[in-house]
């Protein structure tokens, strides 16, 4: 019996430093693995359902929030004093990107265009697009500021083109007809005496260009040669760099095509992506740590210098002809409008914007863009960017719809474009790759932690068996040799 419970003991002992082997094994394997089917399930390939069908189609809900600041002065506008506005909305329309002719290359690349459509959503939204707003009329203030140059006559007979179109310095029209487009006579007007100053079509809207659209052929890497360059645009319309700025670095294209990220992500890493509507590859930094239903995140913010004019951040001189922080000057890929790019309420930006208009009330919480990313995989589960359109409006002599307009960059709207992770894709990305990693992490310190028990608890029975055995040997040869005493004495 105690040869039986020996054999057992010691058997409980290999089991138990197998246990404690594969386990240690774990701890450097582990890793390895796991950091191969994040590889495997990040590259661009028809073969990974998940990752695929998240780049092909954006499989969550997005959204665009519009809000427009109305204009409550405008007769005191024209007369030299400060704007007053009021935000109107949101606005939200539901967006759904959709990749298509999608073609890989030899060069571990793959080119497509994502095609955009936008749906209203009345029961998200704070109003409809039938709400009337007044707003500057783009066409006659920013035509004004374009021909501030021209000879003073000109100047008298553009004048007198908008009066005969009766177009004055603001208008009022409905929300629906501002982001989408109205009739305009002075479009055509302008189409047939100053060609390519503004879009050929008959409509003119402030989002007229962005609805059945395509942001344009971006061509980009898919991470099947090197991880480390998954999403990274290669070209976009067959460019490697821009011609809209002063600069070869503000004319770079880099980063990704802003949906998603290489893997292996670290507290030291930004999120460079291009962006066709601002017309400028941009960057985010890292903020802190967070989670979202269990997952971890790196939340990456708009660092200060994003929007800060030359003079306060040198690698900025390209986008100039600068104005004070906080504006980005895109004149020059929107027909040499007077049209900039700010944060929302002017957050973040030189205090002298915020001072010249009234209404507006800028917060980090509210105003502020970022990107909550899976640092393991790169994949955003939270994104929500915010951006403010703004028209710098004056006086021109000779263009009487000016009035005594003060100088001013004037918010027009502010837009919000938003999505999360949620649904059986968030089920799917938690399982994959969040609760699976974790099971694996814990299974080899779980069977490190059992194999020692095992060994120590089996050691130490092993032992007392043993002991046992030994003192039951040597008491039965004590007993045999006192018997064979007491028969020796008998005889």
């Amino acid at each position: 019996m105690g040869v039986n419970k020996a054999k057992l003991t010691a058997g409980f002992i290999v089991a138990g430093v197998l246990m404690v082997f594969f386990g240690t094994v774990l701890v450097f394997v582990g890793p390895i693995v796991i950091d191969d089917q994040v590889k495997k399930n990040t590259m661009i390939d028809p073969k990974n359902d998940l990752s695929y069908t998240m780049w092909k189609d954006l499989p969550v809900p997005f959204f665009m929030s519009v809000y427009f600041f109305h204009v409550l002065n405008p007769e005191e506008v024209l007369n030299g004093e400060k704007p007053l506005v009021e935000q109107r909305g949101p606005y939200v329309y539901r967006k759904r990107c959709q990749k298509e002719n999608i073609t890989f290359h030899p060069n571990f690349t793959v080119s497509y265009r994502e095609y955009r459509t936008y749906h209203f959503e009345p029961s998200m939204s704070v109003g409809n697009e039938s709400d009337l707003v007044t707003v500057p009329n783009m066409l006659v203030l920013s035509a004004a500021v374009m021909m501030e140059k021209l000879p003073f006559a000109l100047r008298l007979l553009i004048s007198a083109t908008f009066k005969t179109f009766k177009e004055g310095p603001f208008l009022t029209k409905t929300v629906g007809e501002l982001m989408w487009g109205y009739d305009s006579k002075l479009v055509d007007f302008l189409n047939q005496y100053l060609p390519g100053m503004l879009p050929s079509s008959g409509k003119f809207g402030l989002f007229a260009e962005f609805n059945n659209s395509n942001t344009g052929l971006f061509t980009i890497n898919t991470g099947k040669d090197d991880i480390t360059k998954v999403h990274r645009v290669d070209s976009w319309n067959g460019l490697t760099q821009l011609s809209y700025w002063r600069t070869p670095q503000c004319n770079m294209i880099n980063g990704t095509a802003g949906q998603m990220w290489p893997p292996f992500m670290t507290t030291e890493s930004t999120l460079p992506f291009y962006s066709p509507d601002a017309c400028r590859s941009l960057e985010l930094v890292y903020q802190r740590p967070g989670e979202m239903l269990g997952i971890p995140l790196y939340r990456f913010v708009a660092p200060k210098t994003m929007f800060a004019n030359g003079s306060e951040y040198e690698p900025n001189q390209g986008f100039c002809p600068c104005r004070q922080s906080g504006l980005l000057n895109v004149s020059s890929c929107r027909h040499n409008s007077p049209v900039f790019i700010s944060h929302p309420h002017f957050f973040n930006a030189d205090p002298v914007l915020l001072d010249s208009v009234l209404g507006l009330n800028p917060t980090e919480e509210e105003h502020g863009l970022f990107i909550d990313i899976h640092p393991l995989t790169g994949v955003p589960l939270n994104v929500s960017i915010r951006l403010q359109l703004n028209l710098y409006i004056k006086r021109v002599a000779g263009i009487t719809e000016t009035g005594k307009i003060s100088e001013v960059v004037m918010p027009l709207l502010w837009f919000e474009e938003n999505g999360y992770i949620d649904g059986p894709v968030l089920t799917t990305f938690r399982t994959n790759l969040v609760v699976l990693p974790a099971v694996m992490e814990y299974l080899q310190y779980l069977l490190i932690a059992i194999g020692l028990l095992t060994v120590i608890v089996a050691s130490v029975v092993h032992h007392k068996v043993k002991a046992s055995a030994s003192g039951q040997v040597k008491g039965s040869h004590g007993h045999d040799t006192q018997e064979k005493s007491l028969s020796a004495a008998e005889k």
